[in-house]
């Protein structure tokens, strides 16, 4: 079954567990660098769920953020449209994903895909794709 929006309510078990996924994530980062360690989760159209972590790398321009890695993992499983990215981190308050992950949310979501920020302080952010990056 396809999805073609959601709308994780705040608070609610399925946030919940999204969130926990993305932190559970950021215990295998690479981040010996920037000290960056951030997990994230991603939700696929047809509603499987993938997780990444981000990778630094000495050159930190080609580090790969854990947005980008949950979103290769989705495409490389055939994914081609995500609903959702939840990204957590050690930032208080939670970090927006960078540019480069909004462009990636935004080749394979669309203006309604949610982000969710979470610090593992346990602050949430609540946002959509179209409140963070306008189409050129």
């Amino acid at each position: 079954m396809r999805r073609s929006d959601v709308d994780i309510a705040p608070g609610s078990a399925e946030e919940s567990a999204l969130v926990t996924l993305a932190a559970w994530a950021r215990g295998y980062a690479y981040a010996p660098y920037a000290h960056t360690a951030c997990g994230a989760a991603v939700v696929a159209d047809d509603t499987r769920i993938f997780h990444g972590s981000s990778i630094e790398n000495a050159s930190l321009g080609l580090s790969l953020c854990a947005e980008r890695a949950a979103i290769s993992s989705a495409v490389c499983a055939g994914v081609r449209r995500i609903l959702a990215v939840v990204v957590v981190s050690a930032a208080d308050p939670p970090a927006l994903p960078c540019g480069a992950c909004l462009q990636w949310i935004a080749e394979f979501g669309g203006p309604s895909t949610m982000i969710i920020s979470a610090a593992v302080s346990g602050k949430v952010r609540r946002l959509h794709l179209r409140d963070l990056y306008k189409e050129p």
